[in-house]
């Protein structure tokens, strides 16, 4: 007679299994058929392994435009939306606590708002002003939604400091400017790099406002999507693969450095 608790592990195993396969699946395929000759995309017909389609994505002007105009609107967001993510989890911090709900409804509302509509709003109020959709309107649009995200993520942080520290700053004649660079900026320091590379990587791979907000420029995202409507080429797989491989030797990266520094923290 087997023991219970085989059976419930050979069902978390199956389950696990099937998960992995389910995440990684897709994956496998799209890096199978971005480096087959075949096309369209495919790994059922195998014509050879080639690097035909990242040369094509190399000479494509267009892709490349795409890619810059994607990280100077994500670096502009990630600088637009930290600000107000902070001020707002300050500022909530800070109210009592009707009126802090009432605030705080307000300020998450854009993340319940369709992207549709916050990017075509956008254009529309800043055109009245006499600005054209562009690049300025797309970094407007996505930065209304993606610092309530970093709002959120300070305001989790806050809700776990100790605020007796910065009034002992006070009672020593520190002013509130001086308290909150010297106490509260340090302490909120990991989740700000956090909010940073999540506003880095909503605002590069948003679709949704972008497209709507962005006029007659494009990012990589918006740039894929058109090409998508009149088929699927096997450069776009090999994009992917290269997204992948930065995405891992970033996660390597970021893991060493963190192992460095818990064990600089141990030995100190």
């Amino acid at each position: 007679m087997k023991p219970a608790g085989m059976g419930s592990t050979l069902v978390l195993r199956l389950y696990m299994g099937l998960f992995f396969a389910y995440m990684f699946l897709p994956l496998g395929v799209m890096v199978a058929a971005g480096v087959n000759s075949y096309s369209p995309p495919s790994i059922t017909v195998w014509q050879g392994f080639t690097f035909r389609w990242f040369a094509e994505f190399w000479a494509d002007a267009r892709m490349w435009s795409g890619l810059v105009n994607s990280l100077v609107i994500a670096v502009a967001v990630m600088a637009l939306a930290l600000p107000m993510g902070l001020s707002g989890a300050l500022l909530l911090s800070q109210l009592g606590r009707r009126s802090a709900g009432i605030a705080y409804t307000v300020m998450v509302s854009p993340l319940l708002t369709p992207g549709i509509i916050i990017g075509i709003s956008t254009v529309i109020f800043w055109r009245n002003l006499g600005a054209t959709a562009g690049l300025f309107t797309a970094i407007l649009a996505q930065s209304a939604f993606i610092a309530s995200y970093a709002m959120l993520m300070f305001m989790a942080r806050l809700q776990r400091q100790d605020h007796t520290l910065e009034e002992a700053a006070l009672d020593l004649g520190a002013t509130r400017a001086r308290a909150f660079r010297r106490i509260t900026l340090p302490f909120l320091k990991p989740t700000i790099v956090t909010a940073a590379v999540i506003a880095f990587l909503q605002s590069f791979e948003n679709y949704n406002t972008t497209i709507f907000s962005i006029g007659g420029n494009h990012t990589l995202v918006t740039e894929i999507g058109a090409r998508m409507r009149f088929g699927i080429s096997p450069m776009i797989n090999a994009i992917g693969i290269l997204f992948i491989l930065v995405t891992v030797i970033c996660a390597v990266v970021w893991s060493l450095l963190r192992q460095r520094e818990r064990k600089r923290e141990a030995a100190a």
